[in-house]
């Protein structure tokens, strides 16, 4: 990258967050003190309907037996047998398609983390035409339902995290949190408390409902055909290779990296910010999700854009943000103070806490 170009992307073009109060929540069978997460302050005027909700508690009583939606356990398995059969392809296969399927990798997920996740779920920076029709591209090549359905659950696991309405609750388990929650009916406390959120800022942009709106030809394309034409055209990959290798395997990584946020960090690390939520730290699952696995900091700071208090370390999303804010695409990046972080840290961490 040109050296004026990386000089701007160090500067500190962001809106600094001061931090809001102390909140608990349920973690393991132990009931915590619950008090809001949000102060008085207004610290994001445009959308608050993220932050953890300490009022809500499980409905007392036998809980709902699962009810299996076959066809998704059907193609769940049918799509990892594929990719289990592109693993033995990977050493035949031509270097320039392996290429190409770390790129669609690439692409894919940062259309959930940059896209889906920080700008459409969170909103914690602004991005302009170009970059957010890249971000749309990109995620509907991740295949991981359109940005408003993402985007509504992902608040509905943050306003609700560790209870019946959180979509992928870890108090069910690593399976039912990595991707079990996909293989059954929504819990009805889930469509309760995620058709009560105001969604109307997803509602309002043309871009997200156009998505949703044509989302199952977009996603043939853009997550199954062109992945595997552009080899088997352009270099002359056989199909098999192209179809198995970068189609099926790609996709499978793509969204077993997203399903770890769910899964491993909610249930494997440290909480240097708050120990009494059950989200933690994950080296290992930020590498593979591309940055997000520093999920302690993000739930107890869930409007920082980083997601990180340390910004560029094992963090390509927050990198690729701050490249697209040097050429004027991305804007308004919420950045929470240092001060904010320590004093939290200081109150709530378990004693693992690093400074950067």
């Amino acid at each position: 990258m040109p050296a004026h170009l990386l000089q701007e992307v160090s500067r500190t073009y962001t809106t600094t967050i001061t931090e809001p109060s102390l909140g608990g929540l349920q973690n393991g069978g132990e009931k915590l003190e619950k008090t809001p997460l949000a102060s008085e302050e207004d610290i994001r005027p445009e959308m608050k309907e993220d932050i953890y909700d300490p009022s809500y508690q499980d409905a007392e009583g036998p809980k709902p037996e699962f009810q299996y939606v076959w066809r998704n356990i059907i193609l769940m398995a049918l799509l990892h047998v594929a990719a289990l059969y592109g693993l033995t392809l990977v050493p035949s296969s031509k270097v320039y398609t392996l290429l190409w399927a770390f790129l669609c990798y690439l692409i894919s997920a940062l259309g959930i983390t940059a896209g889906a996740h920080r700008l459409w779920s969170h909103r914690t920076y602004k991005a302009r035409l170009p970059l957010r029709l890249f971000l749309i591209v990109a995620n509907t090549m991740a295949f991981q339902n359109d940005v408003y359905e993402w985007a509504r659950d992902h608040r509905t696991h943050h306003k609700f995290t560790e209870t019946d309405a959180d979509p992928h609750n870890s108090r069910r388990g690593f399976f039912f949190s990595h991707v079990g929650w996909l293989l059954v009916r929504k819990h009805p406390a889930v469509k309760e408390k995620g058709g009560s959120l105001n969604l109307s800022d997803l509602k309002a942009e043309k871009l997200v409902m156009f998505q949703r709106r044509y989302y199952k030809p977009a996603v043939l394309l853009m997550c199954f055909i062109l992945p595997t034409l552009v080899p088997w055209h352009f270099w002359g990959e056989t199909f098999l290779h192209s179809l198995y290798v970068a189609t099926f395997l790609r996709y499978a990584i793509v969204v077993n990296a997203t399903w770890l946020v769910n899964s491993a960090a909610h249930l494997y690390g440290y909480r240097p910010y708050d120990k009494n939520i059950a989200s933690r730290e994950n080296i290992l699952v930020s590498l593979g999700a591309v940055g997000e696995g520093f999920h302690n900091y993000h739930h107890a700071f869930p409007y920082d854009y980083s997601t990180s208090e340390y910004r560029w370390h094992i963090n390509v999303t927050t990198f690729f943000i701050d490249c697209m804010a040097a050429l004027g695409l991305a804007y308004d990046r919420k950045k929470v103070s240092k001060a904010a972080v320590l004093a939290r840290v200081k109150r709530t961490g378990d004693g693992s806490y690093k400074s950067a």
